[in-house]
């Protein structure tokens, strides 16, 4: 079976599900691009636990974790199934790596889970498994969480982490009109820069080492899906491969970044 890359994904405001945008083509084409994926573990900024937690239930339900937006919003569905069985695997992955993973039978796809995949994967036909993160717990967690699964990528598994490489709402009301937020540029290319070196090290430190990352990330959970993608790439060399998206509202960086690396742990 062909190795699959893993995935990080900027997925934006809800809104992104009605208006995609630049990132609806670019996952479009990356979707075109990717051998068919037989499931799907999804990392979401919208899950946050504090232990890791794997979702198994047979048919998620589509969570509309949001308020405030039009009823259309409210309106879409993703009926992916999931994959009881795959959750258990995943479990027993994290387990064996001294992770301490619990199973939740009624999980469904928040809006981190499912806004990205109807733009990958319309059709919603491929099982999806969501996890939970833990950033109060630190990148390095996260790191070990997508570490510990990069082998299934050999199995036709696609592991995505979904946050924003970007991500700090106190400035949508400023920005939302025109104009760019100062710091998200130096902290994009800084992450590119360092994504291109393979200096892992350096991320997992990014609350030190990035540029304006306070302003760029207030709190963590957004940034960290990224350190799941990392630690999925399974190898020292990632292969890290930028994808604009474009900056939505001045200061949502919309990069997606794929990781090629040997997926063997």
């Amino acid at each position: 079976m062909t190795r699959l890359p893993s995935l990080y994904i900027s997925h934006g405001s809800p809104m992104t599900a009605l208006h995609p945008g630049l990132v609806g083509v670019r996952l479009a084409e990356l979707a075109a691009q990717l051998p068919r994926p037989r499931a799907i573990v999804m990392a979401s900024a919208h899950w946050l636990t504090r232990q890791p937690v794997v979702g198994a239930h047979p048919k998620p339900p589509t969570i509309h974790d949001f308020g405030g937006f039009p009823q259309a919003l409210f309106d879409l569905q993703y009926p992916a199934p999931g994959d009881p069985e795959l959750a258990a695997e995943v479990a027993r992955r994290l387990a064996a790596a001294g992770l301490a993973p619990a199973v939740d039978p009624t999980r469904g796809l928040d809006h981190g889970a499912w806004v990205p995949l109807r733009l990958l994967y319309p059709e919603a036909d491929i099982p999806v498994v969501p996890l939970a993160l833990q950033p109060l717990q630190g990148p390095a967690h996260q790191f070990a969480l997508g570490r510990a699964l990069a082998p299934l990528r050999e199995q036709g598994v696609l592991l995505v982490g979904s946050g924003s490489i970007t991500h700090n709402l106190h400035d949508f009301r400023e920005y939302q009109s025109g104009g760019e937020a100062p710091y998200v540029r130096p902290f994009i290319e800084w992450v590119e820069q360092r994504l291109q070196a393979d200096d892992t090290a350096a991320l997992l430190d990014y609350r030190r080492q990035a540029p304006h990352a306070e302003r760029a990330h207030p709190t963590d959970e957004h940034f960290q899906p990224l350190h799941f993608a990392l630690g999925a790439a399974g190898s020292e060399v990632l292969g890290a491969q930028r994808i604009d998206a474009g900056i939505d509202a001045g200061m949502l960086a919309m990069d997606i970044y794929r990781f090629d690396g040997e997926a063997a742990a």
